[in-house]
């Protein structure tokens, strides 16, 4: 399998497991990778609910109304939570300004410089979505460190069957073409990265996204279809080391294993900075 991460204060998640179970365990998140991460909106691509059954019977009641955004909302959290949206807010994002995306989580602060140069509607949609409150209480759901991920982006259902803001976004940052049932993308992958989830259609992304945390994300290289649109520093990366350090295996769960106590982010909050 992939090259452990190394970290100076003992094993890693990875290197915990036997070669048999990290066999197991990587077969699992690749069967699961077209739906990775297709964790958000394969149920609400172009109307489709096919997905939303059972996330609706576990949406929280904030949620019940759709809102359509006209505005854009302001940075200082202010705005009322919004979960759900009748079609995709405006674009609010300043040309002149360079926006940091910082998550409050209960391991630690990630500070997230947003790429709104390659990615500016995806950077756009989170911004939105982050100062609606979107994000705010919600669970890191799933860890797998056999791609080292960390899912989250969830608040209706807090795992990947979440129904999603209500729409979809286009995808952008290069060449985009269908290959078998999924798509190819001209993205490639690195620790401390944050990724948008989607689903095996084109213009799948909604509002999951995933953290990068180790080397082993790279596996994602042959697909490229997850679009990063953000960098962390290396504060930030080693947050994320230590939240993927909590990983146990767990037959139980549907991710094969999770951390081994909630990680919630308490807040997105974004800062913008000229130039």
């Amino acid at each position: 399998m992939a090259d452990k991460i190394r970290r100076p204060a003992g094993p890693t998640a990875a290197e915990r497991f036997s070669a048999r179970t990290r066999v197991l365990a990587g077969l699992l998140a690749f069967v699961m990778l077209g739906s990775l991460v297709t964790v958000t909106v394969m149920s609400f691509q172009d109307g489709d609910d096919s997905g939303a059954a059972d996330a609706g019977t576990t949406q929280v009641a904030a949620a019940t109304a759709t809102v359509v955004a006209t505005e854009c909302p302001p940075h200082d959290k202010t705005a009322d939570q919004v979960l759900l949206f009748e079609h995709q807010p405006p674009f609010c994002l300043d040309a002149s300004m360079g926006y940091t995306a910082v998550f409050d989580t209960t391991e630690g602060e990630v500070r997230v410089a947003l790429d709104t140069e390659r990615t500016p509607n995806t950077a756009n949609n989170f911004v939105v979505l982050a100062d609606y409150g979107y994000y705010d209480d919600t669970l890191l759901f799933r860890l797998d460190p056999t791609i080292a991920i960390i899912q989250g982006g969830s608040p209706h259902t807090n795992d990947w069957s979440d129904r999603g803001p209500g729409y979809t976004i286009a995808d952008e940052g290069g060449l985009f073409q269908r290959s078998g049932d999924g798509m190819l993308g001209p993205f490639t992958y690195e620790p401390g990265q944050l990724i948008m989830a989607r689903s095996a259609g084109p213009n799948s992304s909604g509002a999951q996204f995933f953290f990068s945390s180790g080397p082993e994300v790279a596996r994602l290289d042959g697909q490229g279809s997850y679009i990063v649109f953000g960098q962390t520093d290396a504060a930030g990366l080693a947050v994320l080391e230590q939240i993927m350090g909590l990983y146990e295996l767990d037959p139980s769960s549907p991710y094969g294993g999770g951390p081994t106590r909630d990680v919630t982010v308490r807040s997105v909050t974004i800062v913008a900075t000229e130039g």
